[in-house]
């Protein structure tokens, strides 16, 4: 597994809850936040308010091994009660060159709901890169480890997903 590839991690639950509850809750930029290992608190950018394509919106993470750090995040797919995608996009310029365009997104994440019986099924991915990352920069330091490298970060990525997907699947059953 090369970083070129643009290597994903994608994990899904079927929810027992309309696609529109399940939408409500997805389509919300700060519910990651709440079940995330990593992802600390969001907020919208630029006067933005809510999911639309092409508003922004700050993220503000931490890792142990990393400490803290902002993203800029650029909505990409809004098609309500199907699909929510955001590019996270470097304009502050930490990985090289600030970059604006969400086709050289450090990663793109989604969120794809079908209707299932009585439910949703409920995707949730990520595909990292192409644009330079703070992976693309140990990567370039260890070019050897490369694979291991990959393979580790998206076991993490794997595990904020499970825990995102828990939490909307929970919410969205009881109904808070």
């Amino acid at each position: 597994m090369r970083y070129a590839d643009g290597p994903r991690a994608e994990c899904e639950v079927l929810v027992a809850a309309a696609p529109r509850v399940v939408w409500e809750l997805v389509s919300d930029i700060g519910l990651p936040a709440r079940t995330s290992p990593e992802l600390q608190r969001v907020e919208w950018l630029d006067g933005a308010s809510g999911p639309v394509v092409g508003a922004r919106f700050a993220g503000f993470n931490n890792h142990p091994k990393i400490g803290d750090w902002r993203t800029v995040s650029q909505v990409v797919e809004c098609d309500e009660e199907r699909a929510f995608a955001w590019a996270v996009i470097d304009v502050d310029g930490r990985f090289g060159h600030a970059v604006d365009d969400p086709a050289q997104a450090l990663a793109t994440w989604r969120f794809t709901l079908e209707p299932e019986g009585n439910g949703t099924r409920l995707r949730h991915s990520v595909r990292v890169g192409p644009g330079s990352s703070g992976l693309s920069s140990i990567i370039a330091r260890m070019p050897e480890k490369e694979e291991q490298l990959i393979a580790a970060r998206l076991a993490e990525l794997r595990t904020g997903i499970e825990a995102t997907l828990n939490g909307v699947k929970s919410l969205a059953e009881t109904g808070r």
